[in-house]
């Protein structure tokens, strides 16, 4: 689907959006929500818990589990050689410590008497395959660039596997807390071939939950793992069910009327509707993303440093986060959140965002910066799925923005599966300029975002190249300070990114979840993207 906006349309939405917001003098008030770091204990167990999806899960191939739809189900059936904690730290999950001997080695201790579902046991053998996976061309793993300075990955013990790398890598052993991590059984890898991870041939991992059917396009199917090793996490429901539900209209009835148990990444026009409805409750907690308008043209006029500024000013953010998120959220300037300096002391957390420029709604400012790169009349394309408000609400008012400045704006509106595929598709992205996303980190740790914008990274979809932001964010992650924490260099990446916008942050928002009052449990972080939060469910 396809529809170009109107000068009408996107005037339209501007004023919407300044009624909404501060800007516009309007009396609608910010709401307040506070974040939380856990939800009551359950009191006993279930027969069945049933969550929501809004889209299906692209695969269950740890390889290319590259989004939220995929990691929420494969955190509860797979597990990673690292857990993701709530607060974004790390600490022992299928590897119980870990050393760092020299620069170049990592050696990890494989626990022991933890069994796949098939009931064989946990060895060093599937670690160094599961692992090797992501080094092996044939596969294409969409987290190759977590191993691009891996040399090998190598058993070194019937319960240790060591991993070499070329140089110093100061995120590789946090990266082994998400999918990068993950580890499936040898056997069942070479055995399941193409059809592993999908749903004919499934997967066979060590989770609290074990896969039972997948039918396509509709639900996912788990049971309980009796033989679960972490006794702390035995799952507390006896099946786990997650529907697939495109519609967000649908969605929320769904919560609403109590016919799904929960949900994460709650539509926030609907979360007002859902607390009304006293049958539930709303909970906000830590989240590692910043919403953005991912710039995916490698040339057009997106392509020059000061359109990219200009459409950004052009925006109206305070309100902005009113029209699409009703509020809960911030506007940022940085495309790394908050929560992933948290490791940082107070010092570097503050210099990471105090000396950012500022880009406030300026059209007039804006549409000169237009003038001065000759682009005026010339057409941008904004891809967008109808997943939520958010969605329908960014495209617009980006439509809108970019009309006010002298662009022209089409929208292009996609399925929600087709909307994943733009992250790993390169012919998915034809034809587009701009993407929303809510981009998430998957560590604690803002050098996972700064790798991904290096010269010929993956998930550099614009291509985006500059010497002194490529020098800086290597010798953070690999000179001689890197495994200690290179700061210095950090916080010139993020200064770099806040300069030149190679894609446009619009603001940061909380992870949120909820769950009907028949159940309780989950911890509200991002993490649930890597841990087994599922297992913390029970009843209320």
């Amino acid at each position: 689907m396809k529809k170009t906006l109107t000068t009408t349309a996107a005037l339209a939405a501007v004023l919407a959006l300044s009624a909404c917001g501060a800007a516009g003098g309007s009396s609608v008030e910010k709401p307040n929500f506070e974040l939380s770091d856990s939800t009551p204990a359950p009191s006993g167990e279930l027969d069945t818990l049933s969550w929501s999806l809004y889209a299906e899960p692209y695969s269950l191939d740890y390889a290319y589990a590259f989004d939220y739809s995929d990691n929420q189900v494969l955190a509860n059936v797979c597990e990673s050689l690292l857990r993701l904690d709530a607060d974004l730290s790390i600490s022992p999950g299928l590897a119980t410590k870990w050393e760092n001997p020299t620069p170049n080695t990592w050696v990890y201790t494989i626990r022991q008497g933890v069994k796949f579902h098939d009931g064989t046991q946990l060895t060093a053998k599937d670690v160094a395959a599961s692992l090797n996976r992501h080094l092996d061309p044939e596969v294409g793993s969409f987290w190759y660039s977590a191993f691009a300075n891996v040399k090998s990955i190598e058993q070194t013990g019937d319960y240790e596997v060591t991993i070499t790398t070329t140089k110093p890598d100061a995120i590789l052993n946090e990266s082994l807390s998400g999918a990068a991590g993950v580890i499936e059984s040898a056997a069942t890898l070479e055995e399941a071939g193409a059809d592993y991870g999908n749903a004919t041939g499934g997967v066979d991992c060590t989770g609290p939950f074990q896969l039972e059917n997948w039918s396509s396009g509709e639900k996912l199917s788990f049971s309980r793992f009796d033989d679960y090793w972490d006794k702390d996490l035995v799952a507390k429901a006896q099946n786990l069910d997650f529907v697939v539900m495109t519609d967000p209209v649908a969605r929320v009835n769904a919560l609403k009327s109590g016919e799904i148990d929960g949900g994460w990444m709650i539509p926030s026009n609907a979360i007002t509707e859902l607390q009304a409805t006293g049958s539930g409750q709303m909970y906000f907690g830590t989240n590692s993303s910043v919403n953005s308008l991912m710039v995916t043209a490698t040339d057009g006029p997106l392509a020059d440093e000061r359109v990219r500024k200009a459409l950004l000013m052009a925006i109206d953010r305070n309100g902005l986060v009113m029209a699409a998120e009703s509020g809960y959220a911030n506007p940022t300037d940085a495309l790394t959140s908050e929560s992933v300096w948290g490791q940082q002391d107070a010092k570097v957390q503050d210099a990471a965002f105090g000396s950012l420029e500022s880009y406030g709604y300026d059209l007039e400012k804006a549409t000169a910066l237009i003038k001065e790169a000759g682009v005026e009349g010339q057409e941008i394309t904004i891809t967008t799925a109808p997943m939520g408000n958010n969605f329908a609400v960014v495209a617009q008012a980006s439509a809108a923005a970019a009309e006010s400045i002298g662009l022209k704006a089409t929208i292009k509106t996609v399925t929600p599966n087709a909307y994943t595929a733009l992250f790993s598709d390169p012919a998915a992205r034809e034809g587009t300029d701009l993407v929303f996303t809510n981009w998430y980190l998957s560590i604690g740790n803002p050098l996972e975002m700064f790798s991904i914008m290096r010269t010929g990274d993956f998930s550099n979809y614009s291509e985006f190249s500059d010497k002194s932001y490529d020098t800086a964010v290597n010798e953070a992650l690999h000179g001689k300070k890197a495994l200690a924490g290179d700061t210095e260099n950090m916080l010139k990446a993020q200064q770099i990114l806040n300069e030149q916008l190679p894609w446009l942050p619009l603001y940061e928002s909380p992870t949120s979840l909820w769950m009907s009052d028949r159940v309780t449990g989950a911890t509200p972080s991002v993490n649930y993207l890597y841990y087994p939060w599922a297992a913390q469910i029970g009843s209320n």
